[in-house]
């Protein structure tokens, strides 16, 4: 039993003025995008920190602060990609993840195909063990007020 680890991820980001919206490794056409020391990309953090969290090797804040200026305005995939190799490095291997995205604007589903895309070629899975879930809050919260995006992440590592 102790080959198989799940792990939890949650972030959220406020939207701003004058940045590009980035989520699930992909831009999206959008007014705002979202404000961050990095890209800002709320579903690619919240998998960073799920698949973290399943290793027992802490949350993504640790591994790449928001202080440390090396990171101001990253590509959150590299984060990514990093975090599969502090993964692997440490034997374990991706079986699967469970996202949800929670955002009254803009519509998610129609990007949902290509994020999966977008994510299996930085983490070099099968697109088909990345599940993409869109939601409202039902105009509840900041998430209904549109100040923001939230996201989780749900993830299943197993020991190589």
């Amino acid at each position: 039993m102790n080959n198989i680890r799940v792990g939890f991820g949650y972030d959220v980001h406020v939207f701003a003025d004058e940045r590009e919206l980035w989520l699930g490794g992909i831009k999206l056409e959008y007014i705002k995008g979202l404000l961050g020391h990095s890209d800002a990309d709320v579903l690619i953090h919240a998998l960073c920190d799920a698949l973290l969290g399943a290793a027992n090797l802490r949350d993504i804040g640790f591994h790449f602060p928001d202080t440390a200026s090396e990171f101001k305005n990253i590509d959150s995939k590299i984060l990514l990609k990093q975090t599969m190799l502090l993964l692997r490095n440490n034997g374990y291997e991706f079986g699967n993840a469970d996202c949800t995205v929670c955002a009254e604007e803009p519509k998610i589903n129609p990007f949902i195909p290509a994020m999966q895309q977008c994510l299996s070629q930085v983490m070099a899975v099968d697109a088909d063990l990345i599940s993409i879930k869109a939601t409202t809050s039902e105009k509840m919260g900041f998430v209904g007020r549109k100040e923001g995006i939230a996201a989780y992440a749900t993830v299943l590592i197993y020991r190589i």
